[in-house]
């Protein structure tokens, strides 16, 4: 028996519209998907049935840079709990990056992040491996083992690789491999001592700012690295004006160079940071109006290719020690397509099929991922969007442990209501 999913509204690739349309889910696959204009309403007879009538229905959702805490920092989060909080925002693949307790850099801390995720994860999840052993940025960890065991790629996210060497180093190993180096780009001398950017809101209460050039020299640097070696270089989370402008022409030459940018760097500022709540630290750091504009206008001409949440999670206990001691970071998961959705698309600066070509079919092309797009003979990732009900975000409901969220109250459209992995239903409002 399978599944019907009926009366969806499916994007029609390229024209900017929605068409009625019903897709048959067998043996995890998309079997058929019937164009109701022209053929009609199927007979769902001995299959189950999804009425999807009023809502979207999209490949699932695809985020390339996510922190799930386990192993080491489970009072944060797990990869139960931050699969079933990506399965609510409507992801079905999520990449999970290293800065664990222990770091991913050994085979056995690999297969323990997967054998988690497919005993009680609910979501496809893809770790990363470390760049270098223990983050340390001291010597490299062994990338032909780390990627027989399964990483989708080789980052020390949460720190910036420091010696230049270092990080050539590992590019031409992994340009060996035909595997990407994802960046977390900061010079660690510009940054220490600061919580927001070197802007209105750190003047205004006395606070040291982190500058952009704290990404921008790390993105510079790497960009020439990456000439070097002719590895796909990717820049986690871009943030600031000067970085924007490194990729594009990084672009322009040729160089094997991608970029991805949160949800909270396309739609505040700092100039929009209420008061001295850590709900509003992340790292980077929220930049000022220009930058704002600057990444936005990149993820428009096609310099930063993709989206992620760079979902963080923490403690309340944590967040609440006060902007200098509380830690980096805010939870993405839940909230991040209703955002976009709501203040690109229906405000009409974005067209719906941009909006979820970087979140679906751009990050499964960038990495040589199988999934992300709606077509026979794929496996049945979907999402269905309720893009009409309006909520206001509620962080007491999440299903992440986290709460940490300057979003709370803001009244979005877009929330997801269905979501299926390889046709099972995993998630369902």
């Amino acid at each position: 028996m399978g599944t019907w999913i009926i009366n969806g509204s499916v994007p029609v690739r390229g024209q900017n519209r929605l068409e009625k349309k019903h897709l048959l889910i067998e043996d995890g696959k998309i079997a058929a998907i019937r164009d109701d204009a022209a053929e009609g309403a199927p007979d769902t007879s001995g299959h189950e049935t999804i009425d999807a009538a009023g809502k979207l229905v999209s490949a699932g959702f695809i985020d390339m840079h996510v922190h799930l805490r386990e192993p080491g920092f489970e009072y944060k989060e797990t990869i139960a709990t931050g699969t079933r909080s990506a399965a609510r925002g409507g992801y079905t693949t999520i990449a999970c990056m290293p800065n664990t307790r222990p770091v991913i850099d050994k085979v056995e801390t690999v297969n323990y992040v997967l054998d988690k995720a497919e005993t009680e994860g609910i979501v496809r999840v893809l770790p990363y491996g470390c760049i270098t052993k223990n983050q340390l940025g001291r010597e490299l960890t062994d990338f032909s083992a780390l990627k027989e065991a399964g990483v989708v790629g080789f980052t020390d996210d949460g720190v910036g690789v420091q010696s230049a060497q270092m990080m050539k180093d590992a590019m031409a190993l992994a340009a060996s491999m035909n595997m990407t180096v994802i960046a977390h780009c900061e010079d660690n001398t510009l940054v220490e001592g600061g919580a927001f950017t070197d802007g209105e809101f750190a003047r205004k209460n006395g606070l040291k700012g982190i500058p952009n050039e704290s990404e921008a020299i790390h993105v510079g640097r790497d960009i020439l690295l990456a000439e070097a070696t002719g590895v796909h270089y990717h820049v986690c989370h871009v943030s600031a004006e000067q970085s924007v402008r490194l990729i594009r022409h990084g672009k322009q030459f040729g160089i094997k160079v991608t970029s991805e940018v949160c949800p909270h760097h396309l739609l505040l500022s700092d100039e929009d940071i209420p008061g001295m709540d850590a709900n509003w630290k992340m790292n980077p750091p929220l930049r000022t109006p220009k930058d704002v504009e600057a990444v936005i206008a990149g993820l428009e001409d096609g310099t930063i290719d993709i989206i992620v949440t760079d979902h963080a999670p923490h403690s309340e206990e944590e967040k609440a020690r006060g902007v200098q001691m509380a830690p980096f970071g805010i939870v993405g998961f839940e909230t991040a397509f209703p955002l976009l959705y709501t203040k690109f698309v229906r405000t009409g600066r974005w067209t719906l099929e941009f909006l979820l070509d970087r979140m679906t079919s751009k990050p499964a092309e960038l990495f040589g991922l199988p999934w992300g797009v709606l077509e026979v003979g794929r496996e049945a990732d979907l999402t269905l969007v309720d893009l009409e009900t309006e909520k206001a975000v509620d962080p007491a409901q999440f299903l992440s442990k986290g709460r940490n969220t300057p979003f709370t109250g803001w009244k979005l459209f877009g929330w997801p209501s269905l979501t299926m992995v390889a046709g099972k239903t995993v998630w369902s409002e």
